[in-house]
């Protein structure tokens, strides 16, 4: 089992409880790494000073008794600069531009997805999901990250509205490109709790075949419940677990401090 967790979100961002209730909770489930990541988006801007503060007083508060990062969540189309004192980034792609530049966020809404799907790319899907992961191959590049985030995102509303085939070539051939331009990086992905631990998809981000194909390039991978609320600070976990193992891991990554340095160690599952 996984005893830590560094996708995590605040009442700061766009989460439902605050630091010091996600630490409070985290504590009581004998998490030994707690790592909150709130969003930097172009939609999402948190007092990132305030932020700071904050987790360095609960980093304090919980010394000796669990081990508290400062992380970060950047996007793909985050033009700000990396902001400073972060200990580690997550990089996702949460946005597509319509036909006209505004961005639109992929995990919004389907209507306002379909919207875009059918005035940007004809609706046509697959055009969509290629242009989402041409964006994705460079998350790396524009955020610095560590980790890449929910790598499939795009499919976020593909289990409730389907409206094209994950196993399909069209979708496939984009998402392994991008896939094997960021495992070029040496950026270790995660896998992905958060829309499976809402009841919002029946799989994880990335889906079995694109994390298999992870697992045979020896990309290294964390396990995150991408909480926005206590209650699912691990939540998932156990299956995330028996995915991975199926899909050919047998140890993900976790992130603690040595001192005032970020280190990475490797734990069974």
């Amino acid at each position: 089992m996984i005893h830590a967790n560094f996708h995590t979100h605040t009442t700061l961002c766009d989460g439902a409880d605050t630091p010091e209730a996600m630490a409070e909770a985290a504590l009581a489930l004998g998490f030994r790494q707690l790592g909150f990541s709130g969003h930097m988006d172009p939609d999402i801007h948190m007092d990132w000073a305030a932020y700071r503060r904050r987790i360095a007083d609960l980093r304090a508060a919980y010394e000796g008794r669990m081990d508290i990062l400062c992380g970060v969540e950047l996007d793909a189309f985050w033009t700000g600069e990396e902001p400073a004192g972060a200990e580690y980034v997550i990089g996702s792609t949460h946005f597509l531009p319509d036909s006209g530049g505004a961005l639109v966020a992929l995990d919004d809404s389907f209507d306002r997805v379909d919207r875009l799907c059918r005035e940007r790319f004809g609706g046509d899907w697959y055009a969509l999901c290629a242009a989402y992961y041409a964006a994705e191959a460079e998350v790396v590049a524009k955020t610095r990250c560590r980790i890449v985030g929910h790598f499939d995102l795009v499919a976020r509303f593909n289990h409730q509205h389907p409206a094209f085939d994950e196993t399909d070539p069209r979708y496939l051939k984009p998402a392994m490109e991008a896939l094997t331009a960021l495992a070029e990086t040496g950026a270790a992905f995660e896998l992905n709790c958060g829309a499976y631990n809402r009841g919002r998809r029946r799989d994880f981000y990335p889906i079995r075949p694109l994390l298999r194909e992870l697992a045979l390039r020896n990309v290294p991978l964390f396990i995150s419940s991408d909480a926005h609320s206590k209650a699912l600070l691990d939540g998932g976990f156990a299956d995330a677990c028996l995915c991975a193992r199926a899909c050919g891991y047998r140890a993900v990554r976790i992130l603690r401090h040595e001192g005032e340095r970020i280190v990475t160690d490797e734990v069974p599952i």
